[in-house]
C-alpha cells in the first residue's frame, strides 16, 4: 500500500465532504453504493460492542413528507435527497446491563459462553452504575447510546465522501414530536428506541464554499 497516496485520498475526501444543503433530485445513489455505506455503518465500533442503534432508511414518500413537515432541519433536504437515514438509539429498556437485549446480544450475537457473558455483563453493570453513573433515570443510558450512533454516522459520511457521495447530518428537529411520529409509524418498537440524529445522502447541486476551520495549534494540545 502506498501510505502517502492513501493519506492524500483520505484528506481529499475530508475536503470534499460538506453539509450539503441542496441535493439533485435527478440523481440516485446506486443500490450497491448505498449498501456499502450501510455495511460501513454496521461495522462501526460501539461501547462494549453493544451496537445500541438501528438505521432506518426512509424510502416512503408519505413518511418523508411527514418528516419534512416536522423536522425543520430536514425541510430543504426532503424529498430531493437520494437516501435519508434516521439513526435510532436503544433506550434503557435494552441497554441496561441486565436487559434481555444485552443478554441475547452477548450470548447469541457475540457467541460468548454463558459463564463468560455473565462476568462480562457484571463488568458492564459496574461501568454503568459506578464509572459513568448511567442508572439514575432513563435519560443517561439513552444519551450513552445516542452518542455512539454518531460513530457510524461519521463513518458513513466519510465513506460516502470517499466515493463521491454527499451527505448532511441533521439535528434540526423537535425530539418529542419526532419520537411521537416514529412511534405512530411503529418504528420505536414499544419503547426500545428513541431518535438520535438523521442524515441525508445524495449528490450536491452546487459546490460549497472553501472549508474554514480552527488551526491544529488551537485544537490540539500536546503535554
Amino acid at each position: 500500500m502506498d501510505k502517502a497516496a492513501k493519506k492524500a485520498e483520505i484528506l481529499e475526501a475530508a475536503q470534499f465532504r460538506h453539509a450539503t444543503k441542496k441535493f439533485d433530485p435527478e440523481k440516485v445513489i446506486p443500490e450497491e453504493d448505498f449498501g456499502f455505506l450501510l455495511e460501513v455503518g454496521r461495522l462501526s465500533p460501539s461501547s462494549f460492542g453493544t451496537e445500541p442503534w438501528r438505521f432506518v432508511v426512509v424510502e416512503s414518500d408519505r413518511l418523508r413528507e411527514k418528516i419534512k413537515n416536522t423536522a425543520w432541519g430536514a425541510y430543504g433536504k426532503l424529498p430531493d435527497a437520494s437516501h435519508f437515514v434516521i439513526y435510532l438509539a436503544r433506550t434503557r429498556k435494552d441497554t441496561q446491563y441486565n436487559s434481555e437485549y444485552m443478554k441475547d446480544h452477548f450470548l447469541n450475537v457475540k457467541g460468548m459462553p454463558e459463564d463468560f457473558a455473565e462476568k462480562f455483563l457484571s463488568r458492564v453493570e459496574e461501568f454503568q452504575r459506578e464509572d459513568f453513573n448511567l442508572l439514575d433515570g432513563d435519560r443517561p443510558l439513552l444519551d450513552w447510546a445516542s452518542k455512539q450512533t454518531y460513530i457510524p454516522l461519521a463513518n458513513m459520511m466519510h465513506a460516502a465522501a470517499e466515493i463521491g457521495i454527499d451527505s448532511c447530518p441533521i439535528e434540526g428537529f423537535p425530539m418529542d414530536e419526532m419520537n411521537a411520529l416514529l412511534e405512530e409509524e411503529g418504528l420505536l418498537e414499544d419503547g426500545s428506541f428513541g431518535i438520535s440524529v438523521m442524515c441525508a445522502f445524495g449528490y450536491r447541486v452546487e459546490d460549497p464554499q472553501p472549508k474554514s476551520r480552527r488551526s491544529v495549534d488551537d485544537l490540539v494540545k500536546w503535554i
